[in-house]
């Protein structure tokens, strides 16, 4: 058998290092291209641009050009 804990570890010790473990929220940009939500460094998936150049062929996109 390992090794085992002397004591019990208090509730703030044990608070304090699951401080940082909560859920972050998502943030999201405006696409420049459509100006739909998406992903901040990634393809937009209505429009199917990336940093102003189509990288997708997107049935159905309406781009502003």
């Amino acid at each position: 058998m390992g090794p085992l804990p002397k004591r019990k570890l208090s509730w703030g010790r044990t608070h304090r290092r699951r401080a940082h473990d909560a859920l972050k929220p998502v943030k999201l940009v405006r696409c420049d291209n459509c100006g739909e939500l998406k992903l901040p460094h990634t393809v937009c998936p209505s429009c199917g641009y990336y940093k102003g150049r189509q990288v997708l062929a997107v049935e159905g996109s309406a781009s502003k050009s």
